[in-house]
């Protein structure tokens, strides 16, 4: 872990992308302590420009709420959808390709046509489709955005596990009689754990961008101030008050680089060809 993360300061990229992601974390952190009362009062004058006003630095919205605060809570919200969606997606993706790259046979043949299937459904609509037809909420999203991602992951996953459940130390394992679950996930599975974590950071990415997504269409949850809430509410203004649009979209633009510039990062730092090279 400490070889990986000194790899990522060491990578141009990596380091922009730790740097930016930092500073997104901070401001999810912060959000709680510098606005208590949440993102939501309309205490401020509707449409203020950012500086033209102290007390409100990126300024308000048509509604009077400050930016600032929305966009500290708006992480809050992006990065907890993006973590858990990408968590849930992963859980199925490795189980299933687990499953089926070490077995082969049948449970090959269901499992990958099953993925297939769900691979030739268009994601953001299946999304929309699902969070449409549920309440949308914060739980309904999430579900929606693992259930379009997980395919991906199977499919990474079979593919290692091909690769690996023929060498000779899953042979060794299986002279041993030791249980193909424990060959599986004591032996096999961690030796995949490093083109995991690349697709996770991409995972995460994505994740956010259809959050945002949804919530610009009025699919959001109600309750949970996100940047694709606040770019939809600015829209009627895009022309007169283009600021309300490009504070939310500028965060969501940083975030899903600083992941896609880690990912790079980590796809150097922990694939021995192309350190090589």
């Amino acid at each position: 872990m400490r070889r990986t993360f000194k790899a990522l300061l060491k990578h141009p990229s990596g380091l922009v992308g730790l740097v930016l992601l930092a500073g997104i974390l901070i401001m999810a952190a912060s959000a709680g302590t510098a606005y208590p009362e949440g993102p939501w009062p309309m205490d401020g004058t509707p449409t203020l420009w950012p500086g033209e006003e102290r007390a409100y630095l990126l300024g308000t919205d048509a509604m009077g709420r400050d930016l600032l605060a929305g966009l500290l809570y708006g992480a809050r919200v992006s990065l907890a959808i993006g973590l858990a969606a990408t968590a849930v997606a992963l859980l199925v993706g490795v189980t299933a390709g687990a499953l089926a790259g070490y077995h082969g046979g049948w449970i090959d043949d269901a499992l990958m046509r099953f993925t297939d299937a769900m691979q030739t459904i268009p994601s953001f609509l299946f999304a929309v489709v699902i969070v449409g037809v549920l309440t949308p909420s914060l739980l309904t999203i999430i579900c929606s955005i693992a259930l379009v991602s997980w395919p991906t992951v199977a499919r990474l996953v079979r593919a290692e596990f091909l690769r690996l459940r023929s060498l000779d130390f899953v042979l060794a394992c299986r002279t041993m009689g030791m249980s193909d679950a424990r060959i599986i996930f004591r032996q096999i599975l961690p030796n995949c754990v490093a083109p995991i974590i690349v697709a996770s950071s991409v995972l995460v990415a994505t994740a956010i961008i259809i959050e945002a997504s949804l919530s610009f269409l009025g699919l959001g949850d109600p309750n949970a101030m996100s940047w694709g809430t606040m770019i939809g509410a600015a829209r009627p203004s895009l022309r007169t008050a283009w600021y309300m649009t490009l504070v939310p979209a500028a965060a969501v633009v940083a975030t899903v680089l600083a992941l896609n510039l880690i990912g790079d990062a980590l796809n150097d730092a922990l694939n021995p060809r192309r350190r090589e090279r």
